[in-house]
């Protein structure tokens, strides 16, 4: 055969190549073209600008991009589900993340990934904020401020958004960790709903309406809340004796975990630089040896209750948000339905 022959017969044998072989014998131009799809909860938005600028700059996030889709967590986890692209993942909530395990689009073992195994796969850590206008006209000092007359909360959709269900839960153990009863705590969760004014979808939409006029007091992510008052927000932050520890999963896809780039990235979110980005963008590392990072910017609650304290998302679920869980009943005889 003539050379010019086997030149056209390999060319045409290389045109038929998938892609993907195609970058692995030209590792220049696989770097180029690499792009990676982050999904996440609306709060966390900022944060990654941050991370992925961050990452672009070390050697292994050369020729790397990203798309980006954050919204509330459940909705968010949903779409995934339905088929919308992720390689990396970062929910609320565990259950939001459940959803995609149950569809088989992240491993059961998520949590034991080499990088985010020593921190359970939780990336960030947080509280909820009480938020009040600049001033605080209505002398709110903590969570038994919040049922009085004249209180118009602003907290996001328990149906769509991690936040919300975060903020509620904060609000019954407030109750507990003071030594009142599950029916006294019940009593306060339904007395403070009803001075709820408006639930958007999502903790950053939430946060949004505040801003513009909604209410007088919103519940809401600290981080969300520091972002706020630092951006020049006339608003002030009541950090309450009582909270709730608030863990953000995060976990790779199958299609992320198949992905050099994308497993590199998730990789970065949980190391030393990464865990920085996150304390700098007002989120709490969750890294033991990181834990001391800014502390002094962090208020320390006197009582702080956790999902493993009260018997993991399984019980707290089935507790509280199932269909006759104690807050999803109260939701819904306020007007606010499943």
């Amino acid at each position: 055969m003539k050379k010019s022959t086997i030149r056209r017969v390999l060319g045409a044998a290389v045109a038929l190549l998938p892609l993907s072989l195609l970058a692995l014998t030209n590792p220049s131009s696989a770097a180029s073209t690499t792009t990676i799809s982050v999904v996440g909860y609306s709060v966390v938005s900022s944060a990654f600008t941050s991370l992925e600028n961050a990452f672009t700059n070390t050697a292994a996030g050369q020729g790397v991009t990203f798309t980006n889709s954050f919204g509330p967590s459940t909705t968010q986890a949903e779409d995934v589900v339905a088929g919308q692209p992720a390689d990396v993942t970062v929910f609320s909530a565990v259950p939001d993340l459940n959803l995609l395990v149950g569809a088989g689009l992240v491993s059961k073992q998520w949590a034991s990934y080499p990088a985010a195994a020593v921190v359970k796969g939780f990336v960030t850590d947080s509280v909820v904020a009480i938020v009040v206008r600049a001033g605080n006209p209505l002398g709110i000092t903590g969570w038994n401020s919040l049922t009085k007359g004249g209180v118009q909360i602003v907290t996001p959709d328990p149906i769509s958004s991690g936040s919300a269900r975060w903020n509620l839960l904060a609000a019954y153990e407030s109750q507990i960790q003071q030594g009142r009863t599950k029916t006294q705590a019940k009593n306060y969760v339904n007395s403070l709903v009803a001075n709820v004014v408006s639930e958007p979808t999502s903790g950053s939409k939430a946060l949004t309406a505040f801003e513009d006029g909604t209410g007088n007091v919103l519940l809401a992510y600290e981080a969300d809340a520091k972002a706020a008052v630092t951006a020049g927000q006339p608003l002030q932050i009541i950090d309450p004796a009582q909270n709730t520890l608030i863990q953000n999963p995060a976990a790779l896809t199958t299609t992320g975990l198949a992905t050099p780039a994308a497993v590199a990235f998730f990789d970065f979110m949980f190391s030393r630089a990464g865990q920085t980005i996150w304390v700098n963008e007002g989120f709490r590392a969750t890294e033991s040896a990181m834990k001391s990072l800014k502390a002094s910017s962090f208020y320390q609650p006197k009582r702080l209750a956790s999902v493993a304290s009260l018997g993991g998302w399984g019980k707290v679920t089935a507790t509280y948000f199932s269909p006759t869980g104690i807050i999803t009943q109260i939701e819904n005889a306020h007007g606010y339905t499943s």
